[in-house]
């Protein structure tokens, strides 16, 4: 039976994605709901907090936050619908980001995790668990991966386009926990909800908006 699963992971990446991603998902909520700090916090507040903040990175780090605010976005998304080919990658992208951030909105009211206290150096409300920023940045420049790697042809731009949007990924994850608004595990579970919906997202949604058949039918289309 174990053998027979490890090879379904090995033949279906995506089911593994949301495998991997729902597991530590799950390691991290409920660590979260028995209460206190984990040690996953405990070491990004020493490493980040304490140990990496500095007069002039501050202001470094609330820049890079800001690019997973709602003004932000929206003017990125404007971009994509100027200047991307017809207006379907522009609604792709904004359809991903309108149900990521219902997404996260129903899981911090589900699990209503108070933000961190005493060492902020930006004013937010309501709840920490997970990350919207880190959603919105994973679901968000996630996609514009994918969509990139998807369809150019140049394997240089891919590469270069997908590994300098990975790290504003991550960039923006760190900056949440920099800013002492969010704990790393608030950061890491944001993450991985959206990497496992860009999973789910990418094979039966985005193909619908870019003309092309679900993966499913497209390969059914091919044995024919």
């Amino acid at each position: 039976m174990a053998k027979r699963w490890l090879g379904l992971l090995r033949e279906n990446k995506r089911v593994a994605i949301v495998a991997a991603c729902a597991i530590v998902f799950l390691v991290l909520l409920e660590d979260v709901l028995e209460g206190g700090l984990i040690k996953l916090d405990e070491a990004a507040y020493v490493l980040i907090v304490e140990h990496l903040r500095t007069d002039w990175l501050t202001p470094i780090m609330e820049s890079i936050s800001a690019l997973a605010t709602p003004v932000t976005l929206m003017v990125m998304l404007l971009l994509i619908v100027a200047f991307a080919p017809g207006r379907r990658p522009g609604a792709c992208c904004a359809l991903n980001l309108a149900l990521v951030v219902v997404l996260n909105q129903v899981l911090k009211f589900l699990v209503q995790r108070p933000r961190p206290e005493g060492f902020r150096l930006a004013a937010e409300t309501g709840f920490s668990f997970p990350s919207g920023h880190s959603m919105a940045a994973m679901a968000f420049f996630g996609l514009l991966i994918w969509m990139v790697w998807h369809y150019e042809r140049d394997r240089a731009v891919r590469i270069g386009c997908s590994v300098a949007l990975a790290a504003l990924i991550v960039a923006v994850g760190v900056s949440r926990i920099y800013l002492g608004v969010h704990y790393a595990s608030d950061v890491v579970a944001g993450f991985c909800v959206s990497l496992a919906w860009l999973a789910f997202y990418t094979r039966a949604v985005a193909p619908l908006f870019l003309g092309e058949a679900p993966a499913r039918e497209a390969g059914a289309k091919a044995a024919d």
